[in-house]
């Protein structure tokens, strides 16, 4: 076994697949492989939102996966004449038919894009701000330490939610 750096991604990557279930995975599946999914135009107003799960009534019956999508009235009008081009795709990055139906949320119509939570810098007290700089002054690739702050600061905003 091997001690030696790894990417970071890798060690995240293998975090959140053992922390989220199936259904979790299979809508950032879905997520990773959006734009080539609907277009790289209409990726810009649609957005998948969730997958939901129905039993089937009998058990000859396969269960029922709805993908919904958030979109604008005037999109989700488009789209809906794509529909069974959507599930083709989308059932050609999962191998099966895993997804049976696909469900339109309105949202409104003045987003011009959709909201980007990546970006977004998370306000910290200046004891976190001092404890994480203490922690990270003696990372020297500037590179590795952006990463580990963005890292810590996310995680420092989640402990103080709870």
């Amino acid at each position: 076994m091997s001690l030696g750096p790894k990417q970071l991604s890798f060690a995240v990557s293998q975090v959140t697949k053992s922390a989220c279930s199936k259904k979790f995975i299979s809508l950032g599946r879905i997520l990773n492989h959006w734009d080539q999914i609907v277009g790289a135009e209409m990726a810009k107003y649609a957005q998948p939102v969730k997958v939901q799960y129905q039993k089937p009534k009998t058990r000859r019956e396969k269960p029922k996966a709805i993908l919904e999508i958030a979109v604008p009235s005037a999109q989700a009008a488009l789209m809906h004449y794509q529909v069974d081009l959507i599930l083709e795709r989308i059932n050609r990055v999962f191998g099966e038919r895993w997804i049976n139906a696909i469900k339109f949320v309105h949202i409104p119509a003045n987003m011009d894009k959709k909201p980007s939570f990546r970006n977004q810098t998370p306000r910290l007290s200046a004891a976190d701000k001092t404890k994480l700089n203490n922690v990270l002054e003696n990372i020297s690739d500037p590179d590795m330490r952006l990463r580990l702050e963005s890292l810590g600061q996310a995680m420092l905003v989640d402990k103080h939610k709870k």
